[in-house]
């Protein structure tokens, strides 16, 4: 068996997020059907992030152990063959790692991207795909609020109600705002990189972030949230529809075989 490390990108909005479901509309459902065509038995996977419904990637890893010995070009090629029909998932990258590889536990970081668009008009092309918001938004309280939040921190006011987590405490390595014009109106992306985070941490963070650039908040609410230790003192939570997985973290010692599957 060898294991082989998948990069994905995939449209979240009809998805009930990555984790397989019973009713077999997850992401992970699609490309296990995808990887059981190619490979003729089922095969599970591991991810990197088990991104919520509505949530899209651009950088999701996983891994998976296969029988046949394949060349990465042609299970790439094979797995997009399959996935054309099955849903809006698509494999970026493919490379053969060793057994000690977790896509999961390996992982020293994950990034993620949160679009936001300033426009009146309703979403056509777009929808489902970044949060509209018909009101102008200062950026540069936002930054600032956003610098607040970054570092080790009990994010409890940040964490879903449902959070599984052992500990609230977690480190934001990196969480940059800024405004960005594109053909659909004026942007406002959130950069955010840790470790790891939070069930809704993002989301949650960007909806009172947007309460900063709206002047609803100031800086220092968010401040006062993040110190109160309390879920109630969040500010609204952020539609699914603006968040990306960007990329997944790893030292390249972890990803590096002296085998040649081919």
């Amino acid at each position: 068996m060898q294991r082989w490390k998948l990069i994905l990108e995939y449209d979240g909005t009809n998805f009930a997020g990555w984790q397989s479901q019973a009713a077999g509309n997850g992401v992970q459902d699609v490309v296990e059907r995808a990887i059981m065509a190619v490979e003729g038995t089922l095969r599970r996977t591991q991810a990197a992030g088990r991104t919520d419904r509505g949530v899209h990637a651009t950088g999701q890893v996983i891994h998976v152990d296969l029988e046949k010995p394949w060349q990465p070009f042609r299970l790439q090629e094979a797995l997009n063959a399959w996935l054309r029909d099955l849903g809006p998932v698509s494999v970026l990258d493919v490379e053969a790692v060793p057994d000690t590889f977790h896509a999961r536990f390996s992982a020293k970081g994950r990034a993620y991207l949160f679009r936001m668009v300033d426009r009146r008009p309703p979403l056509t092309l777009e929808l489902g795909r970044v949060w509209r918001v018909s009101q102008d938004h200062d950026v540069a309280r936002m930054q600032a609020a956003a610098n607040v939040l970054l570092g080790t921190h009990d994010f409890t006011t940040f964490r879903d109600a449902d959070c599984q987590a052992k500990s609230p405490v977690k480190t934001l390595d990196k969480f940059e705002i800024y405004r960005t014009e594109s053909v659909f109106g004026t942007e406002i992306h959130a950069r955010i990189q840790a470790r790891s985070f939070l069930h809704r941490q993002v989301r949650s963070m960007m909806g009172s972030l947007s309460e900063v650039g709206r002047g609803r908040w100031g800086p220092e609410d968010v401040r006062d949230a993040l110190e109160a230790r309390d879920r109630k003192r969040c500010g609204p939570v952020a539609p699914s529809d603006g968040l990306y997985l960007t990329d997944v973290l790893y030292d390249d010692s972890q990803t590096q075989t002296g085998d040649d599957p081919a």
